[in-house]
This record gives C-alpha cells, sequence and structure tokens, in this order.
C-alpha cells in the first residue's frame, strides 16, 4: 500500500506542479487573463504540501525522483493540454526517467 500511496502522491504533485507552470505559461507567454497566473501559484503552492506526504522522510530522494515523474509528466500534460506529439526518443527518454524514479524511490535500501 506504501508504494500505490507514494504513486499516487507522484501523480498529484505532478499535476499541481505541471499545471501551476502550465497556468502561469498562459497568462504570461500566451497573453491569457492574469487570475491564470494567480491559479499557478496557487498550484504551486499546493505541489509543495503534496510532496511532503511522501511516505519517505529523505526530502532529497523525494524531489530527485519527483525530477523523473516531472519530466514524464510534462510530455503526458503536452500531449492532453498543447497537441503534442512526442517523438519516440521523448518516450525513451520519459521511460529512463521514470526506471530511475522505481530505482530511486522503491529499491530496497541496506
Amino acid at each position: 500500500m506504501t508504494v500505490a500511496r507514494s504513486v499516487l502522491l507522484f501523480i498529484l504533485a505532478a499535476g499541481a506542479e505541471i499545471g501551476g507552470c502550465w497556468l502561469i505559461w498562459q497568462a504570461v507567454r500566451d497573453h491569457r487573463p492574469w487570475w491564470l497566473a494567480v491559479g499557478g501559484v496557487l498550484a504551486l503552492a499546493a505541489y509543495g504540501f503534496v510532496a511532503t506526504a511522501q511516505p519517505d522522510a529523505a526530502f532529497g530522494r523525494v524531489l530527485a525522483a519527483y525530477g523523473g515523474v516531472f519530466v514524464a509528466g510534462s510530455l503526458v500534460w503536452g500531449v492532453v493540454f498543447d497537441g503534442l506529439r512526442p517523438a519516440r526518443t521523448d518516450l525513451i527518454g520519459a521511460g529512463i526517467c521514470l526506471v530511475g524514479v522505481a530505482v530511486i524511490m522503491y529499491a530496497p535500501r541496506h
């Protein structure tokens, strides 16, 4: 159950961080309403709190692993919200990152 909870938290954190960045991008780069940036800032704050709920207490480990989730999640976000068509190399790179996440977070430690 701990791994399932951890994976769910990574997904929620990715949604908050990537979504927050995307909202700010929309407001600043795409000249959309300013309140989207405010929503982005709130989503980024939520990300910070979600990340602290990870069962592993090592900040560096959690954030290092989250980097891989962010890479893969950003590509998924791009497909869903921006019509991105990832190249094969994008998908391979994201897969490598997710393997890294699994090793960092879930491999046995001595």
